[in-house]
């Protein structure tokens, strides 16, 4: 664990940016959710650590990712290739399904080590942001916080029902959100929530990237299925951008999907603009039980 930590660390610091994701740094953590598994890459046995691949089973998908520094992205070295065969091997072991491998900030030298692994560019992952604080727009909805120990269950719910088609936000359980709350950004006044008819209509869950110049991010935003259609998705943007503002944060983010047009057209009407972008590569992995 303690090599890995080091690894990732290490590879942050030379890319600008983590190259293994929140969840599953998480299920590394906390010891994996079902169908993980970790591979670390060595010359030989007890040597130093050269790269690490992690993956978990997601929501009818798998999420696999690769840690290589940035000496090991060269043409002719294979230490990726290997990781990548490992992990594909294990889904394969365990049942084989649908895969996403997530990169951040892909370049030529990651689309190429995913083609000779037999993935394909799938999902583009766009990051946006904005200045802040907000000029003019204001939420017109009412909002109040997050309470640990009483609001978890309602919550799960509405996420699960919102994103039940998405691969990785759409089957949290009791103890995904556990861990969260016990993270030391977790904040549940920057956690909001919108009701209406005495139920959980939808949320803006925010969080704050520490720094010299902290970014503060839109985590999870999701409207109930019932309530969609209302705008409700936009008032809570704004809530959210209001309460980070209020906090003392110069800078908002969120993720959103490349292909979600209309997604991306309300950020842009909000005044985001693209940061960067990420990438899933995907593709199928027949069982070899």
């Amino acid at each position: 664990m303690a090599e890995v930590a080091d690894l990732v660390s290490d590879v942050a610091g030379a890319d600008g940016h983590r190259p293994l994701g929140e969840h599953k740094w998480l299920d590394l953590v906390h010891g994996g959710r079902k169908g993980f598994a970790g591979f670390v890459a060595r010359d030989d046995l007890g040597g130093p650590l050269l790269g690490y691949a992690q993956l978990s089973r997601g929501h009818r998908t798998w999420g696999v990712e690769v840690v290589v520094p940035p000496e090991r992205r060269t043409e002719g070295d294979l230490v990726a290739d290997d990781l990548l065969t490992a992990a594909l091997g294990e889904i394969g072991r365990q049942g084989g399904g649908h895969v996403h491998l997530w990169v951040p900030k892909p370049t030529a030298w990651w689309d190429a080590t995913a083609a000779r692994s037999g993935l394909r560019r799938g999902r583009d992952l766009n990051q946006m942001r904005r200045g802040l604080p907000l000029e003019g727009a204001r939420s017109a909805v009412a909002v109040r916080a997050f309470l640990p120990g009483e609001d978890e269950m309602a919550w799960l719910e509405t996420n699960n029902r919102a994103f039940s088609s998405h691969p990785e936000q759409g089957d949290w359980d009791l103890d995904t959100i556990l861990e969260r709350e016990a993270e030391p950004w977790f904040d549940p006044e920057g956690f909001l929530l919108h009701e209406e008819e005495g139920r959980l209509a939808a949320f803006c869950w925010t969080k704050v990237h520490p720094g010299d110049r902290p970014v503060g991010e839109i985590y999870v935003i999701g409207v109930d299925p019932d309530f969609q259609g209302r705008g409700l998705g936009r008032e809570l943007v704004l809530a959210g951008l209001e309460h980070l503002a209020s906090v003392g944060v110069r800078t908002g983010m969120l993720y959103v999907d490349a292909s979600n047009t209309a997604a991306v057209n309300l950020y842009r009407s909000l005044g985001f603009d693209v940061d960067h972008t990420d990438r899933a590569y995907t593709g199928d992995i027949a069982s070899t039980r």
